[in-house]
């Protein structure tokens, strides 16, 4: 029976162990991510280094720049996604060759976006101009060509 009990203790501490060294792991890599959370989703961990997904804007900062009459093109996805994901690596840098800042919002790291900006399906995009929503595209589009109309659209 001791010998149970100590075999039950022994697989506990390493289940607890690993438990804790997991939440070491996820701290350390969310520190100093342009989220700012001391936890991330592990799909959002994955992709802190891409140069797809550096362009990162918070629910805060978005808020405050749409209060102050800004405008925005901004690209709601999550990190999880995988229509984002074929749809990151096309209109990431048309976007940047057009010009255009296109600013990141993760919806797997901050919910409240999927209501605050009536967001049904991801990828979306929203064009705001002095603060207010002007324009949207939603989902993927094998026909790359909707991107670049959309984009070209902007400000007319």
């Amino acid at each position: 029976m001791k010998k149970l009990i100590l075999f039950v203790g022994i697989i506990m501490a390493i289940f607890i162990a690993l438990v804790v060294i997991t939440n070491i792991q996820q701290t350390q890599n969310a520190e100093g991510n342009p989220f700012g959370k001391s936890k991330l989703h592990p799909e959002t961990q994955k992709q802190l280094d891409d140069p797809l997904y550096q362009n990162v804007i918070t629910p805060d900062e978005l808020k405050e720049d749409l209060d102050a009459g800004e405008t925005k093109t901004v690209y709601f996805y999550k990190s999880d996604c995988p229509a984002c994901q074929q749809t990151s690596p096309v209109v990431v840098p048309m976007a940047e060759e057009m010009g255009i800042d296109l600013e990141m919002y993760n919806l797997l790291e901050f919910e409240e976006g999927w209501n605050e900006y009536a967001i049904e399906s991801t990828p979306t995009f929203i064009h705001f101009e002095d603060g207010k929503e002007v324009d949207r595209l939603a989902n993927y589009h094998q026909d790359h060509s909707v991107f670049s109309s959309w984009f070209e659209g902007l400000g007319e």
